[in-house]
């Protein structure tokens, strides 16, 4: 892709003017901000913002990732652009991530010029689903994995309910904008002390199930994912502060865990 993008540069012999690259850096930078925000691979980052730029004729596109912000510089002959832009986190949605990458594409055909590509960045439309609907299926598969562990008709019927209420919970909190590590603690220590009734209570085959497959909703797994792949692939920095930020999340969750178990078992029903 880099080769067709080197090609289009040198069949068209584009003259950028110094205006004209300012323009096309923050663009690039647009694009790489929404990737990170978005949770992107860093390699992803990288690639991207760097086709965008041989696609509109410049010669070079460097780019440096932290876990707050990209530093990105454009070079087209004697003249270096260098951007910064801080990134706020809106939590993990390839369908923008392949949208930005759509984008990418249609600049390297030249099937959009520039003032398209800023407009298409600019409005991309993060999909809204029902926040009900959303509790509804996360609930079905912490039920299903009470099923795949053993549990009867009860467990699964428990384990829904109660991972669509800490559901339902996080969801609240979210919109609230709490800190991310309360979110979980809070879910966590919700799931796991309603689950606890149902061993006080006895019911189904394994009480236990409950507690524990209705906190899987909280597995950090594609942050982790994402870690080992960044720190796989060269960008170790960025790799460590989303493997700590996966490891703070897990560490929160684990303390509600722990709260409420403790708080079941004073209270006499676990």
């Amino acid at each position: 892709m880099n080769s067709g993008c080197n090609e289009y540069r040198v069949n068209h012999h584009v003259n950028i003017s110094h205006e004209q690259q300012a323009l096309i850096t923050r663009v690039i930078a647009r694009a790489g901000q929404l990737l990170q925000a978005y949770n992107a691979e860093s390699r992803i980052i990288e690639q991207t913002t760097e086709r965008l730029g041989m696609a509109f004729g410049l010669e070079s596109v460097e780019i440096a990732l932290t876990s707050k912000a990209i530093i990105l510089t454009s070079r087209f002959g004697d003249h270096c652009i260098t951007t910064t832009r801080t990134m706020k986190a809106h939590g993990i949605d390839m369908g923008i991530v392949c949208e930005v990458q759509r984008i990418c594409i249609l600049a390297e055909k030249q099937i959009y010029d520039l003032e398209q590509i800023k407009q298409r960045l600019d409005n991309l439309a993060v999909p809204k689903y029902d926040s009900v609907i959303v509790a509804c299926f996360v609930a079905l598969s912490c039920a299903c994995f009470s099923h795949l562990f053993g549990g009867d008709s009860i467990i699964f019927i428990c384990t829904w309910l109660t991972s669509f209420i800490a559901m339902r919970i996080r969801q609240w909190l979210t919109q609230l904008h709490h800190n991310l590590l309360t979110v979980f603690f809070i879910t966590a220590f919700t799931a796991t002390f309603i689950g606890s009734f149902a061993s006080g209570f006895g019911w189904g085959n394994e009480p236990e199930l409950i507690m524990v497959t209705s906190v899987l909703q909280l597995v950090p797994g594609f942050p982790l994912i994402n870690a080992v792949s960044d720190m796989v692939k060269g960008h170790v920095t960025i790799g460590m502060a989303r493997w700590m930020t996966a490891t703070l999340l897990t560490l929160a969750s684990t303390l509600g865990i722990v709260l409420a178990v403790q708080l079941a078992q004073q209270g006499g029903w676990l």
